[in-house]
């Protein structure tokens, strides 16, 4: 190494590094939907929220449902004739006579007490099953729903500002499914509870009442709006938790650990992973007095009106307003309702916490349906033989010229298409529907993709990406996603045949059955090069209308780029095939080569007449001789 790059490097170690950029979006999505609310208003959802529970339980599994519903009035009936029973009991227990006799009069009595006892936790536990018997499948139905939501939005809302921060707020909410119904059913079990015991203290003196709800409110105040704190400090991290979670995968999984280790990424990428949390906890330590205050004043106010019901209660026994067994009563009925009430408290307010993620994530699903391709009901006549561009335009939000500009092509069965240039890959998305154009049409076979059917067209083309999936699946479900198959095995080896990769699926440790997850026990991986010719392979098998392959050989070797094309020539007849490449020389093959620039056709022709026409093309060709 020479003195330049001794100092340049000795420079480069002293200064360090810059940390995570602020992300910021602007927009309505980057709005804190709590910012204008009320805590009137946020009160007011918990019925809304408890209604959408129990609609989304009673779809699921009707029998639980009813058994939580029975379990609630059996809790509440237990309580009041609990608190009943205590009352009878304590009348003999404190009146006059024998030890024995006022205990015999109370054995009825509390043989009810010990039956209503045992009923309520008899209903708890009877709920807690048909709680076990929701929740998951309420779970992976969420779950499932956001999957489903992202995987069928229109490919265009990937680009727009602020839906992967959406997404992850859902999948906040998604998170916090599996806690609901239990918060509901003890929110619910609480308040049957709370009013059972109210009833009994009203009955004995109408003042205890007020003071209880007074002394247990100032509590459920501090808790929604620490739960309102929460939220925001969540709402505020999303951006940056997003971005942590997509990275953090990126840095540890297997796939990348080459490149991190040899280019000497990792302390970077810790110093990076460290500042951003670093960042998020900032945040949520800047607030952590606010929460401090709001316990802290809520304990006081609540405090002050619990010593007034004592003292009320106290006063109404010393002055003998109330029996002394009835001041007994009322000692265990302030108790229960008291525990009741602050049951109350928390599960709402955990409730109302929850039904906070629960609305992002519903609010996403509805935003992502309304995103969902909706482009006509029209099927697709088979055989495609052409599909036709008419001065298609697409321009990605936020950037300020067209990815495609005015594109008007042909592309015609039986030919094959050799594609290069800047936009290739938009066009390649407007062929196939993926998007749709802005200005123009892209149609096929004379119907405009905008009316037609999106499945129907997608059951019609094989894509091999640049960036494809390595699916962590069997050799055979690797070849077969996407298209339904036999038991029958022949037509999946006829297509690995085809990329010439028998010799390499024969020899994994199950053949087909192998699982291609390294990270998996009894898994396994294959080389880059026999990835993209799996890739490949996949395409093949589904025997498309419309076959695309954008650099379909940029990591196999000579043998197996010759095997490719190979293939590629002998089922051209039946399909439309476009191939991509920055590789001019493999253009040969074509029947007529394309060149982009800037979004538009700026060449098109044979071969061997482009080579010769002077342009863009003939300039590229000459570029890639002269390495």
């Amino acid at each position: 190494m020479t003195s330049v790059d001794e100092d340049a490097k000795n420079i480069r170690t002293e200064i360090p590094p810059p940390p995570p950029a602020e992300i910021v979006y602007s927009g309505e999505h980057s709005i804190n939907p709590l910012g204008n609310v009320s805590f009137r208003q946020l009160c007011a959802k918990l019925p809304s929220v408890l209604r959408g529970i129990a609609r989304m339980a009673w779809q699921l599994d009707r029998t639980a449902v009813v058994l939580l519903l029975a379990c609630q009035v059996v809790t509440g009936v237990a309580a009041a004739v609990l608190l009943a029973a205590t009352g009878r009991a304590m009348q003999p227990i404190l009146g006059a006579g024998s030890v024995s006799d006022r205990l015999h009069q109370a054995v009825p009595a509390l043989l009810v007490v010990a039956g209503a006892a045992a009923c309520g936790r008899v209903a708890g536990a009877v709920a807690s099953y048909a709680d076990r018997r929701i929740t998951p499948p309420l779970t992976t139905r969420a779950d499932t729903a956001l999957v489903e939501a992202v995987c069928r939005v229109e490919a265009a809302a990937y680009a727009q500002d602020g839906f992967a921060d959406r997404q992850e707020a859902a999948e906040m909410g998604v998170v916090r499914t599996h806690v609901m119904v239990n918060d509901a059913q003890r929110f619910m079990s609480a308040l049957i509870r709370m009013v059972a015991a109210s009833g009994v203290l009203s009955v004995l003196h109408p003042l205890l009442v007020p003071l209880l709800v007074l002394a247990v409110l100032p509590a459920g105040v501090g808790a929604v709006l620490s739960a309102r704190v929460d939220y925001e400090m969540h709402y505020a991290n999303v951006a940056d938790r997003n971005v942590r979670h997509m990275m953090r995968w990126w840095a540890t999984t297997p796939k990348h650990g080459d490149e991190v280790r040899a280019n000497g990424m990792t302390g970077y990428l810790l110093f990076w992973y460290r500042a951003l949390s670093e960042r998020i906890d900032r945040r949520l330590r800047a607030v952590a007095p606010r929460t401090l205050g709001i316990a802290l004043v809520s304990s006081l106010v609540g405090g002050l009106f619990l010593v007034l019901t004592w003292a009320a209660l106290a006063w109404l026994a010393v002055t003998g307003r109330i029996d002394l067994a009835v001041a007994a009563l009322a000692v265990v009925a302030v108790q229960t309702t008291l525990a009741a009430l602050s049951q109350v408290v928390v599960n709402g307010a955990a409730l109302f916490h929850t039904s906070l993620y629960l609305t992002d994530m519903q609010a996403f699903l509805d935003d992502a349906a309304q995103r969902a391709p909706q482009r006509g009901e029209l099927g697709v006549s088979l055989p495609v033989e052409e599909i036709r561009l008419d001065e298609a335009v697409y321009q990605y939000p936020g950037k300020e010229r067209p990815a495609v500009d005015g594109v008007s092509l042909t592309f015609r069965r039986g030919e094959i298409v050799g594609e290069n240039g800047s936009g290739k890959s938009t066009l390649l998305r407007l062929i196939t529907g993926i998007y749709l154009a802005d200005k123009g049409k892209v149609t096929w076979n004379g119907a405009d993709l905008a009316g037609v059917d999106q499945d129907a067209v997608w059951a019609c083309t094989g894509l091999v990406p640049q960036l494809f999936a390595q699916w962590p699946l069997r050799v055979r479900e690797n070849v077969t996603l996407g298209q339904p198959r036999s038991e029958d095995d022949a037509p999946v080896w006829e297509a690995v045949d085809a990329v010439g990769m028998r010799e390499a699926v024969e020899d994994l440790p199950n053949g087909m059955e192998t699982l291609l997850a390294r990270e998996v026990f009894g898994g396994a991986e294959l080389s880059g090069g026999q990835w993209q010719r799996l890739a490949c392979s996949r395409a093949l098998y589904r025997l498309p209308q419309l076959l695309i392959l954008d650099e379909p050989t940029s990591q196999m070797d000579p043998r197996g780029e010759h095997k490719i094309f190979e293939e590629i020539k002998r089922v051209a007849a039946d399909r439309i095939t476009i191939v991509v490449t920055h590789q001019l020389e493999n253009t040969k093959i074509a029947d007529r080569v394309v060149v982009m620039e800037h979004g538009r056709v700026t060449e098109q022709g044979e071969y061997e007449d482009l080579v010769h026409a002077d342009g863009l093309f003939a300039e590229l060709l000459r570029l890639a001789k002269d390495r």
